[in-house]
């Protein structure tokens, strides 16, 4: 085979692993490969001509097979040292996972035990070994051993399963993992409120691991639903795929839409208590559901004797030749300086004074601000609202009185989880709406938004992401039956991309994803006011 790697090309005349064909070109932090752009563990089989890339925590895809990894290391070291304890791996809280054990208390002494043990399985550096089954063996083979609590997707739409041996120990895990436990060089864990942490570095920082407080507000917000959905006992997709079968779909469109209208308004309510609120502001990442929320937010104070006025910041960026450039020289319209804060406070402050304004338009083909007309008072009764990346950083409005202002944070946090020790990520479930949403209403492919997806999670990790502590509530845009009805859109968009794209590992990771989910066929159920509509179409908020 004729394998290009680092600019060189390497004839392999014998189907050997990644690691031995290629092992003067592998860096010694490599955990696994990008193979003709599909990752690839480092004991896969070179057994096809094409280029070779190793990858370490620096790298996005990398660090999924890091956490992966060293979920099943912790799970691995549970077992030794505990081995009834029944572990769940709830969600994620900035660069840890937080889990819980159902049927014991969490204590000191139990967490250094297993600290202890996973750092011995590092330096004993055990082969982790993939076994691959058909549903039918993995089903048997499930019966027979009895101990897994229900972890196999026995309902997903896969020919095959992998299971990874470690000594005795054996997991179903979803994805690529690292051939060995030695990989586990940098990691904390230690208990935390009901559970434990676990934590490791991130893909910006990825030789330390920095002590981050975790953000009350965040973790409010994934306890509402983590509960709910447990209590609900839909707390993974083989339970969630068994209500939609029983056909309980509109039961679970009802609940979701219920959770939504029951924390708006109770966000209205807090807005109308504090009486000198004239300013909400509304900030979160990409396909967080911001038009539908804002939407229904001003309906909820509607009823509350509140009167929402909406004025957009996307109308105050700076005059084009005055826009920053980022570090390659291209305009960075991201950044706060692209705002024309003065004019935003002026015209603020204007009208909370009970002023007319002449309100900008901005045309982003000239990279001018226009004035076409539009004024506005706001009167008494009326509030303004406000959505941006940059409405949760006090820099936007710093003219404004703290006391006028109402910060919301918005998300997608996703609590529901393949299984007890495979969770799902709420970056890839806001980058599958996206998906679908950019082909429905902006004619971008799947491959155009995974293009662009480094780009935008770049600009909500230094623009949105550090200031989600200052908001004063925080709203969870999840939908429980979300991926169901987004699974019919986005595999038919992502398996377009080939693995000549650059793209392609991750639609496969994508598109392996989705397929756990049942097909959903109760689109008609879903009322045209829910959330989901902002991204498959038939919304009443525009």
């Amino acid at each position: 085979m004729k394998i290009q790697c680092n600019g060189k090309e390497f004839i392999i005349k014998d189907r050997i692993q990644i690691r031995e064909a290629l092992k003067e070109e592998m860096p010694k932090n490599a955990i696994a490969a990008i193979y003709n752009n599909e990752v690839a563990s480092l004991k896969h089989i070179v057994g096809k001509d094409g280029e070779i890339r190793f990858i370490d925590r620096s790298h996005r895809e990398g660090m999924l097979v890091y956490i992966r990894g060293l979920l099943y290391l912790m799970s691995k070291a549970f077992y030794d040292v505990c081995p009834e304890a029944l572990l769940t791996i709830n969600y994620q809280l900035r660069n840890s996972m937080f889990c819980e054990i159902d049927n014991m208390e969490v204590t000191e002494d139990l967490i250094g035990k297993v600290d202890n043990r996973m750092k011995e399985l590092v330096k004993l550096d055990l082969p982790i070994i993939k076994k691959i089954m058909t549903m039918e063996e993995a089903e048997e083979f499930y019966k027979k051993e009895g101990t897994i609590r229900g972890r196999l997707q026995v309902n997903a739409d896969k020919d095959k399963v992998s299971l990874y041996y470690c000594e005795d120990y054996y997991n179903y895990f979803y994805g690529t993992m690292p051939a060995s436990t030695g990989f586990a060089d940098l990691f904390e864990i230690k208990k935390f409120r009901n559970g434990f942490l676990i934590s490791y570095p991130s893909i910006e920082h990825p030789n330390e691991i920095k002590d981050e407080k975790q953000s009350l507000n965040l973790m409010t917000a994934m306890d509402e639903y983590d509960d709910l959905y447990k209590l609900l006992k839909i707390n993974t997709v083989s339970r969630l795929n068994k209500k939609i079968k029983e056909g309980n779909a509109k039961e679970l469109i009802l609940l979701s839409e219920a959770l939504h209208e029951k924390k708006i308004a109770q966000i209205a309510s807090q807005i109308k208590e504090k009486n000198n609120v004239r300013l909400v502001l509304i900030a979160g990442p990409s396909s967080s559901g911001k038009t539908t929320f804002a939407g229904k937010l001003g309906m909820a104070l509607r009823v509350n004797g509140i009167k929402p006025v909406t004025i957009s910041v996307d109308n105050y960026f700076v005059e084009r030749e005055n826009n920053p450039k980022d570090e390659f020289g291209k305009f960075d319209f991201e950044c706060i300086e692209a705002i024309d804060r003065d004019l935003l406070n002026d015209h603020v402050l204007k009208l909370l004074k009970g002023e007319e304004i002449e309100l900008p338009t901005f045309d982003f083909i000239t990279g001018h601000k226009k004035y076409l007309g539009n004024k506005l008072k706001l009167n008494k009764d009326e509030v303004l609202i406000m959505e941006g990346i940059h409405c949760l950083n006090d820099k936007l409005t710093d003219l404004i009185p703290k006391e006028n202002k109402f910060k919301i944070y918005i998300s997608d946090l996703t609590v529901l989880n393949i299984d007890y020790y495979n969770r799902i990520s709420s970056t890839d479930t806001r980058l599958i709406r996206r998906i679908v949403r950019d082909y429905n209403f902006r004619g971008y492919s799947a491959k155009h938004t995974l293009e662009m997806w480094h780009s935008v999670n770049r600009g909500e990790q230094k623009n949105i992401f550090p200031f989600q502590d200052d908001a004063d509530c925080m709203f969870n845009s999840s939908i429980i039956y979300e991926l169901s009805a987004l699974r019919k859109y986005a595999i038919p968009l992502l398996e377009e991309i080939t693995n000549a794209d650059p793209e392609y590992s991750k639609a496969r990771r994508l598109i392996a994803l989705l397929k756990y989910f049942e097909d959903f066929e109760y689109e008609e159920m879903i009322p045209n006011n829910s959330l989901i509509r902002e991204f498959i179409g038939g919304s009443i908020f525009e």
